[in-house]
């Protein structure tokens, strides 16, 4: 199932909607690989991706949040380390078990699961944040 780029997951913040759209799009080219035959052979390349973007998205969202003192930065700063944690689990088991259906659905659920849940709930919080001190 593709993810969809939708009204509900636009925080408003330009930067932060189109950092979002290259996550999904990276997730979203991962799922049809697979519908392909070859989610396997994209695995490492989409979690090397989504590894080194989240980083360089959170870090951007982040200083975002410390210019606009976002009272809840310290939280919102531990979900992203979480996150962060996953990714690099499923890159270490990558690396010692090479690419699977399992790993494939276990990005499909954990990372793409997780970051779409992330975007309704949080981030719109931190945009409307943001708004509110412009």
């Amino acid at each position: 199932m593709k993810y969809e780029w939708t009204s509900d997951l636009e925080t408003g913040n330009s930067t932060i909607d189109e950092q979002h759209k290259q996550l999904i799009t990276a997730i979203n080219d991962l799922l049809d690989a697979c519908s392909q035959g070859k989610g396997r052979d994209v695995l490492t390349k989409t979690t090397t991706f989504l590894y080194d973007y989240t980083a360089k998205h959170f870090a951007d969202e982040e200083k975002l949040q410390l210019a606009s003192q976002y009272p809840d930065y310290a939280n919102h700063k531990q979900y992203h380390e979480g996150f962060k944690k996953v990714v690099r689990e499923i890159m270490d088991q990558l690396e010692k078990e090479g690419p699977s259906l399992v790993l494939v659905s276990k990005v499909n659920t954990s990372i793409a699961g997780w970051l779409i849940n992330h975007i309704k709930k949080e981030d719109v919080k931190v945009a409307a944040h943001i708004r509110s001190k412009a």
